[in-house]
């Protein structure tokens, strides 16, 4: 197990050196300058030209990407260009709001989806079966922007129960803090509950027509033993997979959610660098969403150990 661990780890590192050469080389060559943002539609040529010499912009691509790598490997990610603050202060600043959303998505979508799709799994083609796909489709089907604007119209516009956007950091109370972040999270959670719950529901029908399971029910176990100890024990793997996955898409793509909530996250943070062409921020942040998939991945494969002792990996 450790010598696969090791091997995924340094397997990674020119993945995430092949992330970081094609970032670099999108947002320079991607139309726009930031030169023109920061001095405004007022500039002349030669203020333009200073900022761009102050900014290294003017350095020739291999030289600036070079200086990049070597200011990382130090712990410097730069400065950003719009508000002059460090890159890593930044970062910092809006991690809590997406964190925070993608944990109570990702622990409630769990919590709610797997069980439905063991029971869709178990009574399949009956009505309960035929809610929970027409409730899969429904999750894939409808944006999240259209189910975030109808959350806030029926729960905070008509029923008062929620604000509308907003966040509270969880130090200033449990109370304030799931107040807040209730609307983003069920916003969400429609949409992983029906991943989850489709594939939940797939791997188990796979499994409860195996001999095994045939046995454990001639034995006379409970169905509740037999559905959850020993089928979805045994289907554990993709569900396992998915989970992994859907947590890494909820922490680099929440881009829609916190603009429609006006959360103070690694979204908005994305948003407004994009806008401004703010490279070192942009760089920063495609990185940190990269490095969370490779970790993510990692630990799935542990967990596919963990999980299933008949695999292996050498």
């Amino acid at each position: 197990m450790f010598v696969y661990i090791l091997k995924r780890v340094l397997a990674a590192i020119p993945v995430m050196g092949f992330v970081a050469l094609f970032v670099f080389l999108l947002l320079r060559l991607t139309p726009g300058d930031p030169a023109a943002i920061i001095a405004g539609d007022t500039a002349t040529p030669a203020q333009l030209e200073a900022i761009r010499d102050q900014l290294g912009l003017n350095d020739p691509l291999f030289v600036q990407f070079f200086s990049w790598i070597s200011q990382m490997f130090q712990g410097d990610f730069g400065t950003s260009i719009l508000s002059g603050k460090p890159v890593l202060e930044l970062i910092a600043d809006r991690m809590e709001p997406t964190i925070s959303l993608a944990l109570t998505t990702i622990i409630l979508s769990v919590i709610i989806a797997v069980p439905l799709g063991v029971i869709a799994a178990w009574k399949q083609g009956t009505l309960i079966d035929r809610f929970v796909m027409l409730l899969s489709v429904l999750g894939f089907s409808v944006p999240v922007f259209v189910i975030g604007y109808l959350m806030i119209s029926l729960f905070s516009m008509q029923l008062g129960w929620f604000p509308v956007q907003g966040f509270k950091a969880i130090g200033d109370g449990i109370g304030p803090f799931f107040h807040r972040i209730a609307l983003p999270t069920f916003t969400l959670t429609l949409l992983y509950i029906a991943l989850i719950a489709r594939i939940t529901r797939t791997s188990m029908l796979e499994i409860l027509g195996d001999d095994y399971i045939r046995t454990a029910r001639a034995k006379g176990l409970p169905e509740s033993r037999v559905l959850m100890r020993h089928a979805l024990r045994n289907c554990s793997v993709p569900i396992i997979t998915v989970i992994g996955i859907g947590f890494a898409l909820i922490i680099s793509g929440v881009v829609v959610t916190e603009s429609v909530f006006n959360l103070p996250g690694l979204g908005r943070l994305t948003v407004d660098a994009v806008l401004s062409r703010d490279y070192p921020v942009i760089q920063a942040v495609i990185l940190l969403a990269s490095l969370i998939y490779v970790v993510i991945n990692l630990l799935i494969d542990i967990a596919y150990v963990l999980l299933d002792p008949r695999i292996r990996y050498a």
